[in-house]
């Protein structure tokens, strides 16, 4: 049997990109429709921001171990579906019922019946995203040994994938208007029904489609069995060693740590930024402008940013491209500062364009080079492949991160006492966020691009190492 693990050379049909395309549309719809009704729990049904942070930390933290494991399950899997489809399969179907049931709740449940039944369905939603995302991603990494087109695979998922935060964000205006539904509360548990059953549908399309080798003959793999728990255990530990050895990995995975943590330590606060400085607490008032914040910054993600990235990336290659587009998003940061101006809402819009290429050039390129960086992996150490495996160490580091990003967010509204919940809205509170909400992305931003600024995996690299392995096999 070829050790090949690619199923393409060269370049990957449309069809088999737009597949993957839409279940990444899924992998993004159920995290951004969770960020946007996690508003409800503070706002509306009491919750502290302490209580909101616990239960984002918990469930990422839980995530973040048992994506290694899900990524060894992956990797090493016998099947003639091959390695990732029926994973992908299942993890759709628990997603999707286990979204629906958690936001089903209601306010004279009380705060702590509705915090235990929220963070135990949490966790079995979280399951459900793990079994199916490690094998999703792995799927991309696997999908062509092309450099340049892995990017465009990306770069197309990517683009798709940002419809979620385009449409998403529309679910501040729906859920807090009276003529839709009579409290935000039962807003939620409605449109958590439709977002809960069309992502899992769209979830199940890359297990359906998405072609895949038969590994049901590969002697290279390590039989998923009771025998050999023991030697799996040692294979994660071993593939975590060879993630943190390899260099070009390890400054994928601490860049982007650094940026869309960052990010989304402060995602949380643009709501109340919006609606407390902006509009003095009247949310009411303040629609629609926490969506204009969000969905159009992902229309310039997808339609300005995404294609700049391709093209840059191709001419000037992915470093540089990921250097330059950082940069502009630091412009962006230091904007919002001076155009978040109360009577003035639409100014914020010119700060979005600068803002769009943080986020939407970071995993355009970062698992572009990720699958790069599997090639070196083989290089240095030879079969068994790990795409899976390092796709979950590199979605563990991003989940680590952001369950401590979530819980920080929760720290910081607390230490500079902003209280929603309670009408505790003071204007040095609402300072304190602006200046984190400013502060702490530029500076994680700067220390991500110190990290990246001598990555050494370019194009003429890429190909020497794909070349020896062609060889080697």
């Amino acid at each position: 049997m070829t050790n090949k693990q690619s199923i393409y050379t060269g370049r990957v049909p449309f069809a088999q990109k737009l597949a993957f395309g839409l279940g990444m549309l899924a992998n993004q719809t159920f995290p951004a429709a969770q960020g946007f009704f996690m508003v409800v729990l503070v706002q509306n049904l009491g919750f502290s921001p302490l209580m909101s942070g616990i239960i984002g930390f918990i469930p990422r933290l839980f995530d973040a171990i048992t994506d290694p494991i899900m990524g060894f399950i992956s990797d090493n899997t016998r099947s003639s579906w091959g390695k990732r489809r029926q994973y992908v399969f299942v993890g759709a179907i628990i997603m999707g019922i286990s979204f629906i049931a958690m936001w089903q709740l209601y306010k004279e449940s009380g705060i702590v019946f509705n915090f235990w039944y929220f963070l135990s369905l949490s966790m079995v939603f979280t399951i459900g995203l793990t079994i199916f995302s490690v094998p999703f991603v792995a799927m991309g990494y696997e999908m062509t040994d092309d450099f340049h087109e892995r990017t465009k695979i990306m770069a197309s998922a990517q683009f798709i994938g940002q419809w979620a935060w385009i449409i998403m964000p529309w679910a501040w205006l729906f859920i807090y208007d009276p003529r839709f539904f009579t409290d935000p509360e039962s807003g939620v548990r409605e449109l958590a029904v439709y977002v809960g059953i069309v992502c899992c549908l769209l979830a199940l399309i890359p297990a359906i489609f998405v072609k895949s080798r038969s590994t049901i003959d590969d002697k290279n793999l390590i039989p998923i069995q009771r025998d050999n728990i023991g030697s799996g255990l040692v294979a994660i530990v071993k593939g975590f060693k060879d993630a943190f050895n390899n260099i070009p990995f390890r400054k994928l995975c601490i860049a982007t740590f650094l940026i869309f943590n960052s990010f989304q330590t402060i995602a949380g606060f643009t709501f109340f930024i919006i609606v407390y400085y902006l509009f003095a607490g009247d949310a009411a008032a303040a629609n629609p402008w926490p969506a204009l914040h969000g969905s159009i910054g992902a229309l310039i993600t997808a339609f300005l940013v995404i294609p700049i990235i391709t093209f840059m990336s191709k001419r000037i290659g992915k470093k540089n491209t990921f250097m330059v587009s950082q940069g502009i998003s630091l412009i962006g940061y230091i904007l919002f500062w001076f155009l978040f101006v109360p009577g003035k809402p639409y100014l914020f819009l010119y700060a979005l364009p600068f803002h769009s290429f943080g986020i939407g050039g970071l995993f355009t390129l970062m698992m572009s080079m990720t699958a790069d960086a599997c090639d070196y992996e083989e290089y240095r150490n030879g079969l068994p492949r790990k795409e899976g495996i390092f796709g979950a160490i590199y979605w563990w580091m991003v989940k680590v991160g952001n369950s401590i990003a979530i819980l920080l967010g929760g720290l910081i509204m607390t230490y500079v006492g902003f209280y929603p919940e309670i009408g505790a809205t003071s204007e040095e509170s609402i300072t304190g966020l602006r200046i984190a909400y400013t502060l702490i992305p530029i500076s994680c931003t700067l220390l991500a691009m110190y990290v990246m600024h001598d990555y050494e995996i370019n194009e003429k690299r890429a190909k020497e190492i794909s070349n020896a392995l062609e060889l080697s096999r």
